[in-house]
């Protein structure tokens, strides 16, 4: 793929042809012809083409979608990397098995909507010469992150369904989610969202602007100094964990009479899982290196083998062993997480070198870039402290039910907001770092539209289903009724600031891109005071419905602020367009919830009893149908512009 980048014609066509040689699609004189394309725009085009050739066959065999990146040559800078695949892999990709029947068509199908927006991206196109290529990228790579945080948000409810079956919401388990704060604690602020926020853009820029050979070794030196960094602050954090596991939750064993049980088994099972941030230190960095090199499938798989560690430990280990089944499911996850990452670190040419130099002027840029976002990443994770803090007040049961209610609000956040983030964050960090601002610009609106466009219904939706999807999920073994009332009254105020947390996925990123994290994270503190206030205030009238409504609250008001900050950074956002979306994407959504909540009056008055799985299963399966039905229609006719542009974006 480099000498089609960058080569002569003839190479370029000997190259295409070879990718090309053993499948049958109508049109390779038009892909040779968009090859031929002269400087940036062709590269960049050619990149287009190529990369859906692949996605196109892994989707047709039905096992994912994968591609081997590398580095391409100039798209508008001296160099630069974006998305590219060397003609022997998308060869040994294209020849690996035979396609599924029926799976062509509607491989072929995705496959020519990218060439028509491909075709589209040139100097005539609706985006100029480079917008259409640019989205086009994004919708590949968001398919990707969808695909896999739909996979990991699938295996995280069966896991919330494992768990439950197992523990219900016994005081046990509520010692487990206090003792799994303090080691998540120390991934999230060390290796997690925090250093691949600071860490993509400088690797962007320096790649671009020195080379690949400087951008690995910056990789190398951030690598070993966060893993080092991860071993130490672990070993510390074991070492006191009798003095701070007891602050996270005060009132833990208060309401049964267990405090001394429940808190020494809250000591011991952080100690255990304080192995799992090791693992995840270097297991997140890599996730931070890959991502910058676009290469999502690993990251993408990751998690689900994390989530899948824990299913099978509480499966097969919490009998015998109890809660410690679910804690080493934990960490043996955690491994898992790092091991399968390690093929793909090949694939993207990754050389690592054993250099920790903290006097390097990136490596200090990292820091740098990286502390302001400790500080709003900490905010966060206190929000989600405060939740158990408050919640051990309530009661033993009422930490395992906020917890469920939370991971259940994080399904649609998950695969809306974070994989389209996720997906856009290096194309955001290229262009900003290529000083593209009108580009910047526009692929941040475009990408905050999509994203709203999926999470106010997905809002709506949970609020509506929220007691029904519990019961039908969870409602099994040790989790009884009460339990589901218990999760579905927090989880129906969770799902009012679905859209919030959403949109601040795309909001923040597009602070990160311009190396500005002060602030978000700004925001963010102010988000945490007000959010600790809320729930102070309202946790006693209201108990978890308060904690679920303070996070809400906190939420939407964060995600209003970023807007208006960010507008004022990139400019290009069009009020008047803005307020008209708002008002039919609203319109849309109150079309749904009225239909939803007909035909809930209709199966109650058919006698189907709501209390029961089997009623839940109807209820989920009928009302949620027919709403996503009507919200199509009512989206088509008010929303046609964002209706193509999701459906683009979604991997199905």
């Amino acid at each position: 793929m480099d000498d089609l980048a960058a080569g002569g014609a003839v190479e370029r066509r000997l190259c295409l042809a070879h990718a090309l040689g053993s499948i049958r699609i109508a049109g390779v004189d038009r892909l040779t012809r968009i090859a031929n394309g002269a400087g940036r725009t062709g590269a960049k085009r050619l990149v287009a083409v190529a990369t859906p050739l692949v996605l196109a066959n892994a989707l047709t065999r039905g096992q994912g979608v994968g591609h081997c990146p590398s580095t391409c040559e100039p798209t508008g800078v001296e160099r630069t990397n974006i998305v590219a695949v060397t003609p022997p892999n998308v060869y040994r990709a294209l020849m690996a098995s035979e396609p599924r029947p029926g799976g062509a068509r509607n491989a072929l199908g995705g496959f020519r909507r990218f060439l028509q927006e491909s075709r589209g991206s040139g100097p005539d196109g609706p985006d100029g010469p480079e917008g259409g290529s640019t989205a086009s990228k994004i919708v590949g790579a968001a398919g990707i992150v969808a695909l896999g945080f739909l996979g990991s948000r699938l295996l995280g409810l069966l896991r919330s369904v494992a768990i439950a079956d197992a523990f219900g919401t016994d005081p046990e388990l509520g010692a487990y989610w206090v003792a799994f704060r303090l080691p998540d604690l120390v991934f999230q602020l060390l290796a997690g969202a925090t250093l691949s926020a600071a860490f993509i853009p400088v690797f962007a820029r320096v790649s671009m602007h020195q080379g690949p050979d400087r951008a690995w070794l910056l990789a190398s030196r951030v690598l070993n100094l966060v893993s080092v960094a991860t071993v130490v602050v672990a070993v510390i954090a074991f070492i006191f964990a009798p003095l701070l596991v007891p602050l996270l939750a005060p009132g833990l064993g208060e309401t049964s009479g267990r405090e001394a049980e429940l808190g020494d088994l809250a000591i011991e099972l952080t100690r255990l899982m304080l192995l799992s941030p090791i693992f995840f230190g270097v297991s997140g960095m890599l996730m931070g290196i890959l991502n910058a090199r676009q290469h999502f499938i690993a990251p993408a798989l990751a998690p689900m083998v994390y989530n899948l560690s824990i299913i099978l430990g509480a499966v097969f280990l919490a009998g015998p062993y109890g809660v410690h089944g679910l804690a080493w499911g934990v960490v043996i996850g955690s491994a898992g997480h790092l091991v399968i990452q390690l093929p793909a670190l090949r694939s993207v040419g990754m050389r690592w070198s054993p250099s920790i130099d903290l006097g390097s002027e990136a490596v200090r840029e990292v820091l740098k870039l990286m502390g302001p976002r400790v500080i709003g990443l900490g905010a966060s994770q206190i929000n989600f402290l405060v939740l158990v803090f408050f919640a051990s007040f309530v009661s033993d049961e009422a930490i395992s039910g906020v917890n469920y209610a939370f991971l259940m609000m994080m399904l649609p956040v998950g695969v809306v907001g974070m994989a389209v983030a996720t997906a856009a964050f290096p194309t955001f960090s290229e262009q900003a770092a290529a000083g593209r601002l009108d580009a910047l610009r526009n692929t941040v609106w475009r990408s905050l539209r999509a994203v709203l466009f999926l999470a106010v219904p997905a809002s709506a939706g949970l609020i509506v289903l929220a007691e029904p999807t519990v019961r039908l999920l969870l409602e099994r073994g040790a989790f009884d009724s009460g339990s589901t009332e218990l999760v579905a009254d927090a989880l129906m105020i969770f799902g009012i600031g679905v859209f919030g947390h959403a949109g601040i996925e795309i909001l923040s990123r597009g602070f990160y891109a311009l190396e500005d994290t002060r602030t978000p994270v700004r925001v963010a503190v102010m988000a945490m005071l007000l959010n600790v206030l809320l729930a102070f205030a309202l946790v006693g009238p209201f108990e978890l419905r308060g904690l679920a409504a303070a996070a809400s609250i906190t939420a939407i008001l964060e995600f209003l602020v970023l807007v208006s900050l960010l507008r004022g950074r990139i400019g290009g956002f069009d009020r008047r367009g803005i307020a008209d979306f708002a008002l039919r994407l609203g319109l849309a959504t109150a079309v749904m919830v009225q239909v939803m909540l007909v035909m809930r009056l209709l199966l109650g008055a058919l006698d189907v009893d709501l209390e029961t799985v089997g009623g839940a299963v109807l209820i989920v399966g009928a009302v949620g149908l027919t709403g996503l039905l009507t919200f199509v229609a009512a989206a088509v006719t008010l929303l046609g512009d964002e209706y193509r542009q999701a459906r683009s974006v979604l991997p199905f």
